[in-house]
């Protein structure tokens, strides 16, 4: 093993393991020398092919399934986890749900799925795994949130409340646990390809949205979900152990462009400060 790897002998549970950004996390951290518990919600495929990589690498990994509209298996998962690794130093609650509905459309059922998936499962599950981290003397916590929970986007207004909820339990459970040996912090992600846009958007292809993420985007690329995964073992190594209540936005610069700047990359015509400020 390489002993100079972030997570060297670390013991780790990611949820939402079976595609896209979950599955490259889990990758990543046994690439980084973590033993893996993957979650998965539907197909096992996903999860269990990663399993098998990672048993390639030397590390030890399952994939465990769990319903996370369903509290008792969120708890049994915790259990689970800690059963087969021994423990938990690191939680990355990635597993999400999304919805673009316009509000008036939205009914209790829907709004009901999404809070429940995305901050009610994580809550509980993190709270359980949070039981056994004290009992080891620490650990590190990562929750995955977006950028809808910091800006708005029409009709995503239950899936960006429970984006914002993440990032506001985030600080606060940072500030009660850190004195107690565990660092909790958060990613924002931004655009990142994953098998969901496929499904989601009609005709989406991956040069269409190269093209439209080299206009839109200041870094002129989508994200990976290897960028991600990176930040993500970062925030759960020793190298960030005075990061605490963070949300980090990983989003190629995306929040940081004022939308009433469609050309950003284009010297503009206008010149503000004419005659006032000297060289203008």
């Amino acid at each position: 093993m390489n002993t100079n790897a972030k997570l060297a002998g670390k013991l780790a549970l990611v949820t939402g393991a079976g595609t896209g950004i979950g599955r490259e996390i889990a990758l990543e951290f046994a690439r980084q020398g973590a033993d893996m518990v993957l979650h998965y919600a539907h197909s096992a495929t996903g999860a269990e092919s990663a399993a098998e990589e990672i048993h390639s690498m030397g590390r030890r990994a399952a994939a465990f399934k769990a319903d996370f509209d369903d509290l008792d298996e969120v708890v049994d998962l915790a259990r689970k986890a800690v059963g087969f690794l021994g423990g938990v130093d690191c939680l990355v609650n990635n597993a999400g749900i999304t919805l673009n509905r316009p509000f008036l459309q939205v009914d209790r059922e829907q709004y009901d799925v999404l809070y429940n998936v995305n901050i009610r499962a994580q809550f509980f599950l993190t709270q359980e795994v949070a039981s056994n981290m004290l009992a080891r003397g620490g650990g590190a916590v990562c929750n995955l949130t977006s950028v809808h929970g910091l800006q708005g986007a029409p009709e995503h207004s239950v899936y960006a409340g429970t984006k914002g909820a993440i990032i506001a339990h985030t600080r606060a459970l940072a500030v009660e646990l850190a004195h107690q040996g565990i660092r909790v912090n958060a990613i924002a992600p931004g655009w990142v390809t994953v098998e969901n846009y496929y499904k989601a958007i009609p005709g989406f292809n991956e040069e269409a949205a190269r093209e439209s993420a080299t206009n839109s985007v200041p870094v002129g690329r989508a994200g990976t979900p290897l960028d991600i995964a990176r930040l993500a073992a970062f925030l759960c190594s020793d190298d960030a152990e005075f990061i605490v209540g963070q949300t980090i936005v990983a989003d190629g610069g995306t929040t940081s462009l004022m939308s009433l700047f469609p050309n950003f990359r284009e010297q503009s015509e206008n010149r503000f400060g004419k005659g006032y400020v000297p060289g203008v």
